[in-house]
């Protein structure tokens, strides 16, 4: 396996752990962990995606990555409202 082989499978291996504990009801679609560990592994996927210079999935994984950023941004602003009241 390459070093992009590599890098997909960290980045793959993070979402589907995302998934899975998700799926488990272990993390929930909004908590921050959750959040991040699709952060993680969609920027890493999309690094990996570039490196193979793979267009479908380089929309695919920063879409994904782009999703979970604004889902982040809200966690925060969804906390920060909650300790102002």
């Amino acid at each position: 396996m390459t070093t992009t082989d590599w890098i997909g499978f960290l980045g793959v291996t993070i979402l589907l752990i995302a998934y899975f504990l998700n799926l488990k009801n272990i993390l929930q679609k909004d908590d921050f962990t959750y959040l991040l560990l699709n952060v993680l592994g969609a920027s890493i996927a999309c690094a990996a995606s570039i490196l193979l210079n793979y267009w479908p999935f380089i929309i695919l994984e920063a879409c994904w990555t782009l999703v979970s950023i604004i889902g982040l941004l809200q966690y925060f602003t969804k906390n920060s409202k909650a300790k102002t009241t």
